[in-house]
This record gives C-alpha cells, structure tokens and sequence, in this order.
C-alpha cells in the first residue's frame, strides 16, 4: 500500500446508456438502477485509492433533482474527499447527457461512506489523501464537518427512540395522519 495519494489517481467516470428495461411505469429511470451505478462507481473509486476490497457502510443526500429518461447516457463523476484511518468518503455527481441535443444535467450528488477490507475481511488502513487544489482541500474539510453533524444527528436519533412516551401519544399525534385504535 502507498503511505498517501493524490485524489486525481483515483478519480473516476462511468459512463452508461439508460435502456428502456431500466425505466418504472412513468418511463422514467428508476432510482435504484441509479443507486446500482452509483454503488459501482463508489466501488471502483474507493478500491483504486486504497488498493484493495472496499465495502459500502453509508450512503448520504441521495435526492433526485430531475428525472432521467430512457436513452440518455449517465454518467457518474466520483472521486474521494477524505479519508479516515479505514474509511473513505467518495463524492459523486451524477450527470444525464441527451445524446440528441448534447444537453447535459445534473440530476444527483451523493457521498458514499466505504471501508476498505483486508485479506482476512477486517478494515483495513487506506493511504492518506494529497490535497493538491483548493477543491479538494474544500471537500475534505467538509467531509469533516458532514462526519460531525452525522454523528450528533445519530445520538439524537438514538436518543429520540429511546424517549418515547406512549402514554403521550394521544397528544403527540393530534393532527397527524393517523388513528389510535387501542385503549392508551
């Protein structure tokens, strides 16, 4: 393994046809045959830094900004924006190209969390991460930030599910979509 890589050795695209087999009932590309390329993308961007296996822990901000049709290409831009001592947060924006027109639009960004596996399954330490640009020195720290507010966001979930009230409910549910039919 390398002691540290820059992010441009590992940056990555693919590129594919959407095909009408991938497409829901409103003819539009389903968001899990996106999710699948994306995972793919993260894959090979992850590996290609850290030289070996890497597995998906997370996935954050998947929101689809405009749909994408049948016989567009997409094409998925990744590349890494920080490392951990096993982990690796890679940045993928996801692009759909009108072959026609040659319009190009951004229908998605997302950052996917990975581990990188030893031989005998474990994580495993990934090189250190060289910030040549401003870019990716901007993307690392925020990748920092995103890892915090993560965090605290898990505690409070966790903190919140464990603090129900059932005896509440009534009153926590008035106005909500929903009936209570047991006796509280």
């Amino acid at each position: 393994m390398s002691p540290s890589k820059p992010v441009r050795l590992s940056q990555t695209t693919i590129t594919e046809l959407m095909i009408p087999a991938y497409a829901n009932f409103g003819g539009k590309i389903h968001g899990g045959i996106l999710l699948s390329l994306m995972d793919k993308v993260a894959y090979a961007t992850a590996s290609k830094h850290a030289e070996t296996y890497c597995v998906t822990v997370s996935v954050d901000k998947v929101e689809f900004l405009q749909p994408v049709e049948v016989g567009e290409l997409v094409l998925m831009h990744a590349s890494v924006n920080y490392v951990g001592k096993t982990s690796l947060v890679v940045g993928i924006r996801v692009e759909a190209q009108n072959v026609k027109t040659g319009i190009v639009k951004h229908t998605n960004s997302s950052f996917f969390t990975m581990v990188a596996k030893g031989d005998d399954d474990k994580p495993t330490q990934v090189p250190e991460l060289i910030l040549e640009n401003e870019e990716e020195i901007k993307r690392f720290i925020e990748a920092m930030r995103m890892k915090e507010i993560k965090a605290k966001v898990r505690e409070q979930m966790d903190d919140a599910k464990s603090k129900i009230e059932v005896d509440n409910a009534r009153s926590l549910l008035k106005g909500q979509r929903c009936q209570i039919k047991i006796r509280l």
